[in-house]
Order: C-alpha cells, then sequence, then structure tokens
C-alpha cells in the first residue's frame, strides 16, 4: 500500500510540473497574441490594439508585428534605422517567437520587444497621435490570461 501511495505521489507531482510549465508557455504566448492583435475599433477605442493602416500615424503596422523580437537575455531594442520599405508585405516571425517562449526557463525572464524605429511612438502615442497601450495592457492583463490558463490546464492534466 505504501508503493501505491508513494506511485500516486510522485505521478501526481511530476503531473503538477508539467502543468505549471505548460501554464507557462501557453499564458506567455498568449500575451504575445493580444500584443500582436491588430484592429481597427475605431478612433476612440484604439487602445489595445497595434495600429490599423487607417489610424493615422503614418506606422505600418504589419512590419510593426514583423518587428517583435524575443530573448532570454536582454531586452530587444528599438532600432532607430529600422523602417518598412514602400510597398513591400511584411510578417510575423512566430517560429522564433515561438522558439524563445520553447527554450525559455519557466524561473528565468523572457523578454519581449518591439524593434521598429516606431514603436515607442505607436506604444505610448505623440502630439499627432494618441497612445496605445498594446504593450502595457497585454502585460497588465498577465494575471487574468495565467489565471484563465491555470484553469484549463488544470482540467487537462486532470488535476
Amino acid at each position: 500500500m505504501a508503493d501505491t501511495f508513494r506511485a500516486r505521489v510522485a505521478d501526481f507531482a511530476k503531473r503538477a510540473g508539467e502543468a505549471a510549465e505548460t501554464v507557462f508557455r501557453e499564458a506567455t504566448r498568449d500575451v504575445v497574441k493580444e500584443m500582436q492583435r491588430s484592429g481597427n475599433p475605431g478612433p476612440s477605442a484604439t487602445r489595445g490594439h497595434i495600429l490599423s493602416a487607417d489610424c493615422g500615424g503614418g506606422f505600418d503596422p504589419a512590419f510593426l508585428r514583423a518587428s517583435l523580437l524575443a530573448s532570454t537575455s536582454a531586452m530587444p531594442q528599438i532600432n532607430a534605422a529600422a523602417w518598412p520599405v514602400e510597398g513591400r508585405a511584411y510578417s510575423g516571425n512566430d517560429a522564433k517567437i515561438e522558439a524563445a517562449i520553447a527554450a525559455a526557463d519557466m524561473k528565468g525572464t523572457l523578454y519581449f520587444g518591439y524593434t521598429a524605429a516606431y514603436a515607442a511612438e505607436a506604444e505610448y502615442g505623440t502630439h499627432a497621435t494618441p497612445a496605445n497601450r498594446f504593450v502595457a495592457l497585454a502585460a497588465q492583463n498577465w494575471q487574468a490570461i495565467v489565471g484563465r490558463k491555470a484553469a484549463e490546464v488544470k482540467s487537462r492534466f486532470g488535476l
């Protein structure tokens, strides 16, 4: 009987550890998705979305989304020379972001940063354009996202 109890405790501990890693990775993915989401909810409600092409400011939202980098060692920096090329289409670098999330240690720090020259203006606004706060609002939702993911994973893992 002691062996059965010990085996059950060991199995639970293993599943709980795997569940915690899963919550960390899936919640991180969801925060990135929230940062990267786009839309044009209208001039009075653009906060929390990367600017749509017709929201003003002269920002290319596809280039901004494609400029997102992830690192486990340091915050990616804005590159003053990183501007979109007229007529070029840009797509995200999801595979690189996913690889960084997969490689991250749950006890470490994972940095996400936009490197487009106008990333700060898109986030914080200027005298001519309102603040978008797509990064800040996604980060602010971290606890809620983790809570949702924890409930999903707990059910999935049978915990």
